[in-house]
This record gives structure tokens, sequence and C-alpha cells, in this order.
């Protein structure tokens, strides 16, 4: 069965896209830890991320960076954080978080509660910032 992931990649769950080409897509965490919090996936579905082949491997990496400063331009920060855990789902993930403080990025704070209005927003705020 495909990973919720794949069924965003594929059109089926609606997803805040922020950008895509033919190998990865990236877009917003619905249980944010900040605003502009994103989830960078490869398309192809891979549980775990260091089973992940090597020109893929580094393609996500690279396409993250590449999402990054984007979301640095819309969301004030003092950089943006990096992590990979990849227990929640089973289809390998990088989160891109805002963060001002290392404790940004601790799992265990209360997610954010944003209106669809607010995701729909931030997600072409970055959109337009991202260079591609």
């Amino acid at each position: 069965m495909a990973s919720i992931f794949t069924k965003i990649v594929n059109g089926d769950i609606p997803s805040y896209k922020i950008a895509e080409d033919e190998n990865y897509y990236a877009f917003l965490d619905i249980n944010p830890l900040a605003k502009g919090h994103t989830l960078v996936i490869p398309k192809k579905e891979v549980d775990y991320i260091f089973d992940i082949g090597e020109e893929l491997y580094k393609g996500l990496f690279a396409f993250a960076r590449k999402v990054a400063p984007a979301i640095e331009k819309v969301i004030p920060c003092k950089r943006i954080g990096l992590t990979v855990i990849g227990l929640e789902v089973p289809h390998a993930h990088i989160h891109l978080i805002p963060i001002n403080s290392i404790y940004d990025m601790d799992f265990k704070q209360p997610k954010l509660k944003l209106e669809d209005t607010e995701f729909k927003a931030i997600a072409e705020s970055i959109r337009k910032a991202y260079a591609g």
C-alpha cells in the first residue's frame, strides 16, 4: 500500500506544495513546529533514508538545499534546521524547520494549529521565493 506521501505526490491527497521536480517534492507539514515547517521527499517511495540509492540521496539533499533559502526569505528565523527522523511515515523525508533556538526542533513541543488560508498564504509566499 502506498504511503501518505506517495498519495500526496500522486495528487490523491492535497498538500500545500512548495516545490517539485521530476524526482522530489516539498510541501508544508500539516502539523508544524513552526510556520514554514516543510517536508522534502523523494517521489520514489523508500522507507528508510539510508536505503535510498546514492544519486537519489544526493539529489534529495541538493533539492532541500534549494528549498531552505526560500523558507528563510519568507519566515523570520535565525536559520533553517534540518532533521531526519523517519519513524512516523514509511517514506524517507527531511524536515526543514525555521528556528531561533535548538528547542524549536523539539518534536515534543505542541504543534501549531493553522487555518487553511494561513497554510495557503505561507506556501504561496515560499513558492514565490523559491529560485529552483
